[in-house]
């Protein structure tokens, strides 16, 4: 059997209404003749829209496939027994020109129940923003489902909605349920549950290149909404130089923060799970003991389970996500 090493993938690039240009002109990727591209799906197991690896003696493989060959090897045991041969998570770019659609995702147990795979927890790094640029998470008040319809068919659902200005670094989390949306001028970086189920409840009454509305779905939503209100929902932490900060612990996957600008040694041999590192901004070299790999801003790395320490070796001070999932922490 072959060896493992680090992965990179080729991007999927996706048009979207809302989206722009700043995959292309910020973080140099090349998504062909798309008029706007809204995401870039950097590593996905979602089925028939699985990335394909990039690099190495097995460049031209889908993501699932290399789970299903490898199992616990590339992905932990017990992971692999909670999942099977579809990788867990999906690491994304949004680039949002306007907004996007109001919307809410399914948790586990009601995907179960609608027999629609996983559910979808998310959640977001600002990695760029326009001035003023904002976005939609969850709600400012209490309420019920049919209030919040309600205000929706009155054309109030503004004032119902918890508003958030944004800057780089901003960091939300949006768990099944939880109401969002991105507004313009946002260059996000997502980690979600592999699902792409959507419940959009209000589309600010947009019409498409056919002068059609897009399909609303308020009734699958009903039951997905959460509308307990918080008083904080930006995910505060303090970033320190050369120190990985905890961002995101959940039992779907948890987010960790670097910033560095020496040599950083890391050992994984205490998580038996895969590592992913996306780099947000700067670029470095990855460096295992077989082997080196350069990445820069926009791209993400697949460590598999079985290499238990790389080094990252900056070329300029460089920020990344870096991301596993603790299955012990799985209901």
């Amino acid at each position: 059997m072959e060896t493992l090493y680090p992965f990179k993938f080729t991007p999927i690039y996706k048009d979207k209404i809302w989206g722009g240009q700043k995959i292309k002109t910020i973080l140099n990727q090349n998504f062909g003749k798309l008029p706007n591209c809204g995401e870039s799906w950097l590593l996905s197991g979602v089925e028939n829209e699985a990335t394909v690896v990039s690099n190495g003696l097995m460049a031209g493989n889908e993501l699932n496939e290399l789970v299903e060959v490898f199992m616990g090897d590339l992905v932990g045991d017990d992971i692999y027994d909670l999942y099977g041969d579809q990788f867990p998570l999906l690491i994304k770019i949004l680039d949002s020109n306007d907004w996007l659609s109001v919307q809410v995702h399914p948790d586990d147990a009601l995907a179960l129940k609608r027999k629609i795979g996983n559910g979808k927890s998310e959640m977001w790094y600002v990695m760029q923003a326009d001035a003023n640029a904002e976005l939609i998470s969850g709600v400012n008040k209490e309420m019920n489902v049919g209030a919040l319809f309600e205000t929706i068919e009155n054309g109030n659902l503004k004032d119902v909605l918890n508003f958030e200005k944004v800057k780089q670094g901003d960091v939300f989390d949006i768990p099944a349920g939880r109401i969002h949306a991105l507004g313009p001028g946002c260059l996000i970086a997502e980690i979600q549950q592999t699902s792409d189920t959507t419940y959009r409840i209000y589309d600010w009454n947009r019409i498409d290149q056919s002068g059609m509305k897009r399909e609303l779905h308020c009734d699958e939503a009903q039951e997905a909404i959460d509308l307990t209100p918080h008083k904080h929902y930006k995910t505060h932490y303090k970033p320190q130089l050369d120190k990985t900060v905890p961002l995101i612990v959940s039992e779907h996957f948890t987010t960790n923060f670097l910033e560095f600008e020496h040599d950083i040694l890391k050992n994984y041999s205490e998580i038996d799970s895969f590592v992913i590192l996306f780099c947000t901004e700067g670029n470095f070299t990855l460096d295992w003991q077989t082997g080196t790999l350069d990445i820069r801003s926009g791209e993400c790395v697949l460590i598999p389970n079985v290499i238990e320490e790389v080094k990252l070796l900056p070329k300029q001070k460089s920020k990344l996500l870096e991301v596993y999932i603790i299955p012990q922490m799985q209901p």
